[in-house]
């Protein structure tokens, strides 16, 4: 009797193993592929990025993820390309021939431009986290630029900066095709607003940590403000080189560098005061930005940055777009549905407020920039900064 009941529950044991097994099997993974610097320079930015990506993944598997009536579970396979877009190409036909992804995100110009030569053939979305209007005005049918574009910040920008500290500027951002792309913007459209541009030293931000002679190069010049931007940490450290060699004016900062994050390395925001960038989420009041902060803090025990956030949604509104599109796998079907699959996400998963997507490709948002006065950051509508007189 007692060898019959032993039988009973080792049939019943390998019954149950046996039902979790075909489950296992049932759920099948999807993987979205990730091409970012993961070390170097402009390390901290990238696993910013990827961190927003991994934490939506994460909420995505815990609630179940479900296209076309079969479950899946969402990885996120990252590779370091150490803001290289040779290797950016090489690491994304990596991505596609061996874990079969349908999306790919790069987070610079470089890299995404890489990809572009080849991802509409090779059949691979193309997530591209870049505020360049390029990306989307090439007409690659499989790219979506996640941010808005940032030509939107130039002239608000330079009106704020010019009527604060005054009309002679200094060049002294990164040397990197994003940065080189907002300067083209940037230089004419300070000289057509009356401007004078006194010194132009673009650096190499990704590889120095030593300022000094170039920052001390443009201020010969006495620039009553500096044009600077490239990854927060090496952005910071110009700061705090300009301040210590006697710059007093003000600091338009381009979007790539945040304010947050510059604060972490060089004590607060004193030495950024009268700066103006994008708005750091940490300052952001609104209530989806709040809720998402809070979140974020209690779950890795820091502060997240606006590319965390970004991604974060891009993450989510590509799960969306995959169950509208019923499929994983036809990355156009899934980027025909970016725009509904925007427009859907409820709040808790867009703190950025990310409205839509246009017929190219590019996103549309309610956006918010930072200004610093008296040591500390002040959110300005930028649509309201634009229409100020």
């Amino acid at each position: 009797m007692q060898m019959k009941t032993k039988l009973k529950y080792l049939v019943a044991s390998i019954a149950v193993g046996m039902a979790a097994s075909g489950a296992a099997f049932a759920q099948e993974v999807v993987k979205i592929g990730y091409s970012g610097p993961l070390s170097g320079g402009a390390a901290l930015y990238g696993k910013n990025v990827l961190t927003g990506m991994e934490m939506a993944a994460k909420e995505i598997n815990e609630r179940g993820f479900e296209v076309g009536g079969k479950k899946y579970k969402l990885e996120i396979v990252a590779l370091d390309d150490q803001y290289n877009p040779a290797q950016t190409g090489v690491n994304v036909q990596r991505l596609i021939q061996q874990h079969k992804t349908p999306a790919v995100l790069v987070p610079h110009s470089g890299g995404i431009f890489a990809v572009q030569a080849f991802n509409e053939k090779s059949k691979v979305l193309l997530l591209a986290y870049t505020s360049l209007p390029q990306v989307t005005a090439r007409g690659n049918q499989l790219s979506i630029r996640i941010p808005p574009e940032f030509t939107g910040y130039v002239n608000p920008f330079i009106k704020h900066a010019m009527s604060k500290y005054g009309k002679n500027v200094a060049i002294a951002n990164a040397d990197h095709d994003y940065a080189k792309a907002w300067t083209a913007a940037f230089k004419p459209a300070w000289e057509q607003a009356g401007g004078k541009v006194v010194a132009e030293n673009p650096m190499s931000y990704n590889k120095a940590t030593d300022f000094y002679s170039g920052v001390s190069r443009v201020m010969q010049n006495n620039p009553d403000v500096m044009f600077i931007g490239g990854a927060s940490e090496p952005t910071a450290l110009v700061v705090k080189q300009a301040r210590e060699l006697g710059f007093k004016g003000g600091f338009i900062i381009i979007d790539q560098a945040k304010m947050d994050e510059m604060a972490k390395v060089i004590g607060g925001y004193g030495a950024i005061e009268g700066a103006i960038g994008v708005l750091p989420l940490v300052e952001d009041n609104r209530p989806s930005s709040r809720l998402f902060v809070h979140k974020f803090q209690k779950a890795y025990q820091k502060d997240p940055s606006s590319e965390v956030s970004l991604n974060y949604t891009a993450v989510h509104a590509t799960a969306v777009a995959m169950k509208l599109a019923k499929t994983v796998s036809d990355p156009a079907a899934i980027r025909a549905q970016m725009d509904k699959a925007f427009k859907s996400l409820p709040s808790e998963h867009n703190p950025n407020e990310i409205n839509g997507v246009t017929e190219n490709g590019g996103s549309t948002a309610n956006t918010y920039v930072a200004t610093v006065e008296g040591g500390k950051v002040k959110a300005v509508n930028l649509q309201n900064l634009a229409a100020a007189k």
